[in-house]
């Protein structure tokens, strides 16, 4: 949109509010401006800026939190007011508000006069056409993460991003923007502290982080929102995780995901268009495959091929199965889960005129109204194959009886044996702002925020709403079918509220190429700390030529240690743009056993994977996470290599994750960060920092604080470390069923009980100078949505002759996992003896087939 700024100025107090907020209102120009500053926690802050033109978001994306000044933060509220400003200190941030000129916000902490955040002196609060601007100072040096998804580099500093969600088929992971995520969260980060900004409009904006000069107002960053006005959070906290836990405490934590959704999803769009063998053969054949070269898989996605219709020409009809693919659908879907694999199905919030609901659709004004016609939004929508468009309209999620039509086709699907639902094309790039919404559906009557006469229009409301209201459909239809189970809706777009109703999503249509392999790291990190933690990317490429052998062993090698693990693709090529290709753990046999080794390693860590899921939803750290993550006081981690994100990870906190990203290459460089002096003894808790053991050959025990060289030859593996004191639960290598799981998951019939744990352990080389490290893991059934939650806390030291162990139930366990005892399994070439706590050797098991001593606690 055009540019057209006006900066309010002389303000003036309207309301005396309370000692923990500011009220102003304008007073020169035509019309009048409300400003806000409100204190809702210690370390939470609200800014409201709006006029009866400009009126506040009329859907937020969260609701308006309560306020919680008490339990201790009262004694230290205080307030200094001038006549033109405003001091508020609660807890250990200083908040000032200045309106001499423009209201000016300015953050830090107490004692300190260095600024978190500062508005642009002069030019903060701003009206722009039918939006408003918000300008504050950059901080050049900063790392700035988060606005969901955006293209690699991790670092969002300099730069400048559209916020708006799109299909992206294909897309430069480098280069393009948007992408699918609309999530207007910017976080700045330094050694000093980290302090979010965060909108609750769904309106198309731009965050421009730095990326504009100006010779009278210096370095800044600035935030546009084309329409209505601005409601903004302020986030404060010393490290990312304080941050990143105080934002899920207003947006929502995120949803846990039924255990099975961390295992190996396979998918492909050509598997459900095919005619001869129909569709539904095809997927048996596959899953046979698998079993026949010992793939484990867990859930396979359903393209929409098996919604087409048996016309001519076959086009897609949501919510209906085609009558020769799927003959009986409910029959297949059982055969499927014979077999073990639960069923995700495509759904797109679009009908083509050719759909059999249409008419009825249109007559109950549930399609978006073009108010020049009065007629339904017409627009092309994707019809069949890659890019072939056909006339259609959206589904209208405001309309009460559009919502409940989608409510009702989702459990129509459920019912035929369906597990989970995926809602794709959800990005809603409609061609016009102005088309009509009916806004009768409960669920957007929220006029006590604006007043009665906010317009109806789609560019007030944001297309992004619908994103967040679809995921709302699809979520509370399982929920209200199957009630004792988790939903699970995996979603390609996603806004700061859908994440209330989807559990999963992914990096949508990405290429395959060695770039978009490193390039996907940055993506992965910066949507952790936007909240999507079930994330990852279509191993191999969606889109783009067929990977090579290196290439793909490179990818699912790197993918098995991501929180999501998928291989998903549509290839289309000019010569066959309707069913595409499809890449298959098998389809190069030399490398086919070490795929499979791959993908079993990853069923073997589920046990630590799962736990990181359950403390995502409990305290929001992501389960991958950007190198610095921990280690804020290490100076090597603001350097400009590691705030691109690109190529080294966290998961969780004991494996340090490095990868290669270019043919023919066997040695990778990475980085081992390194915990801060503590009370004057390195390492974390007043212990000592023993650094590194690398987990492949040639296994060697690395000091931390020091870029080093590791050994990856292809065919074997990527980086992997482990950090000394960390520990890895692990299970078997196959899919596996929790008690009592066969009892309400059909698919679990015919799996193997997940009856067996191991611990991997880490321990110095020689003594742990009377240091016990402690690791808690947890564990549920992996399918309830009430599920009752236990921990397990292993406990050990070392000397240069022994390792000690010993574990610790958590005192409120509700759950009671299949395995009676625990394995302890030391890193290669680790031969000491291993006793329990008590001082009683434990039962040695021998040299497994990766040359680990194994040591059985019995519990």
């Amino acid at each position: 949109m055009p540019q057209r700024e006006f900066v309010p100025k002389k303000y003036e107090r309207h309301s005396s509010g309370d000692a923990s907020s500011v009220h102003l209102r304008s007073i020169d120009g035509k019309q009048s401006f409300n400003f806000s500053f409100e204190a809702v926690r210690p370390n939470l802050f609200r800014v409201r800026f709006s006029s009866p033109e400009h009126p506040l978001p009329p859907y937020p994306s969260v609701s308006n939190p309560e306020a919680q000044l008490g339990d201790g933060a009262t004694s230290s509220l205080s307030t200094t007011d001038n006549h033109s400003s405003s001091k508020i200190e609660i807890g250990n941030v200083v908040a000032i508000v200045d309106w001499k000129n423009t209201p000016e916000v300015s953050l830090s902490w107490t004692g300190s006069d260095k600024h978190l955040h500062r508005d642009l002196s002069g030019r903060s609060y701003v009206v722009d056409g039918s939006g408003v601007t918000h300008y504050s100072v950059h901080d050049r040096d900063a790392l700035h993460v988060g606005l969901g998804e955006k293209a690699a580099p991790m670092d969002l500093s300099n730069r400048h991003f559209i916020l708006s969600a799109s299909d992206t088929f294909g897309y430069d992971v480098y280069r393009t923007d948007p992408l699918y995520k609309h999530i207007p969260l910017l976080i700045k980060a330094s050694a000093e502290g980290v302090v979010a900004i965060f909108s609750t409009s769904h309106s198309r904006g731009t965050w421009s982080v730095g990326s504009e000069l100006d010779g009278l107002y210096g370095a800044y960053k600035v935030y546009r929102q084309d329409y209505g006005g601005l409601e903004e959070y302020f986030i404060v906290g010393r490290t990312l995780k304080d941050v990143v836990r105080s934002y899920a405490e207003l947006a929502g934590f995120p949803l846990l995901p039924p255990r099975w959704a961390f295992g190996y999803i396979s998918g492909g769009y050509r598997y459900t268009m095919t005619d001869s063998p129909p569709a539904n053969q095809v997927l048996l054949d596959f899953a046979a495959t698998l079993k026949q070269h010992g793939i484990p898989c867990s859930a396979h996605q359903m393209s929409s091929g098996y919604s087409f219709s048996d016309a001519t020409p076959s086009l897609r009809t949501v919510f209906t199965w085609h009558p020769k693919r799927f003959p009986d659908p409910k029959k297949w879907t059982a055969q499927m889960h014979a077999a073990g694999m639960r069923l995700l199905t495509n759904i797109k919030p679009f009908v083509l005129s050719s759909h059999p609901d249409f008419d009825k659709l249109k007559t109950a004004s549930a399609l978006f109204v073009d108010p020049e016609t009065n007629e339904p939004g017409y627009m092309a929508v994707w019809s069949a194959g890659g890019g072939m468009g056909g006339e259609g309209c959206h589904i209208d999620f405001s309309s009460e009886f559009g919502f409940k039509w989608w409510y009702d086709g989702v459990q129509k699907l459920a019912n035929a044996g369906v597990d989970g639902i995926w809602n794709d094309n959800n990005e809603y790039t409609l061609p016009h702002d102005d088309w009509v919404l009916k806004l009768d559906n409960k669920d957007t009557l929220l006029s006590d925020r604006s007043g009665n006469n906010v317009p109806a229009s789609l560019g007030l409301w944001g297309r992004n709403m619908h994103t967040e209201l679809m995921g709302k459909a699809s979520h509370d239809a399982l929920v209200d079918l199957r009630p004792t189970l988790r939903p699970f809706v995996l979603t390609r777009s996603a806004t700061a509220g859908t994440l209330r109703y989807a559990a999963s999503s992914w990096s949508g249509d990405d290429v395959t190429s060695w770039e978009n392999l490193r390039g996907a790291n940055a993506l992965s990190l910066n949507a952790g700390m936007s909240l999507l933690h079930c994330y990852g990317h279509d191993i191999g490429g969606f889109e783009g030529p067929q990977p090579s052998p290196e290439l793909l062993l490179r990818w699912v090698q790197l993918g098995i240690y991501s929180p999501r693990f998928a291989i998903n693709c549509f290839k289309t090529s000019p010569s066959d743009n309707l069913l595409g290709d499809v890449i298959e753990p098998w389809m190069y046999p030399e490398i086919t056993p070490l795929i499979r080794d791959a993908i079993k390693r990853r069923y073997e860590i589920l046990p630590y994977i799962y736990s990181l899921a359950l403390e995502s939803h409990r305290a929001a750290s992501p389960p991958q996470r950007w190198i610095g993550w921990g280690y804020e006081a290490d100076p090597e981690v603001w350097s400009k290599k590691l705030k691109q994100g690109e190529e080294q990870f966290w998961f969780g906190d004991s494996l340090l994750i490095g990868g290669v990203y270019e043919p023919g290459v066997s040695v990778a460089r990475v980085y081992l960060p390194r915990k801060s002096a503590v009370d004057g003894v390195d390492g974390e808790e007043g212990g000592f920092d023993y650094g590194y053991v690398n987990l492949t050959e040639p296994y060697q025990y690395l000091a931390s604080g020091q870029w080093v060289e590791i050994t990856a030859e292809w065919k074997k593996s990527i980086p992997i470390l482990a950090r000394i004191g960390g520990a890895v639960p692990v299970g078997k290598s196959v899919v596996t069923r929790t008690p009592g799981e066969e009892k309400v998951d059909e698919a679990a019939a015919n799996l193997e009980e997940d009856d067996y744990r191991g611990v991997e352990v880490f321990p110095p080389r020689g003594s742990s100078r009377g240091q016990v490290f402690r690791n808690t893991w947890y564990e549920d059934d992996g399918i309830s949505r009430t599920a009752k939650v236990s921990s397990f806390t292993l406990a050990y030291s070392s000397t240069e002759e022994k390792v000690t162990v010993g574990l610790a139930r958590g005192a409120d366990n509700g759950y009671t996992p299949a395995w009676k005892n625990l394995d302890i399994i030391l890193p290669n070439g680790d031969h000491r003896h291993v006793v329990s706590d008590l001082g009683k050797p434990l039962e040695y098991e021998g040299v497994d087939s990766r040359g680990r001593s194994v040591y059985k606690l019995v519990t």
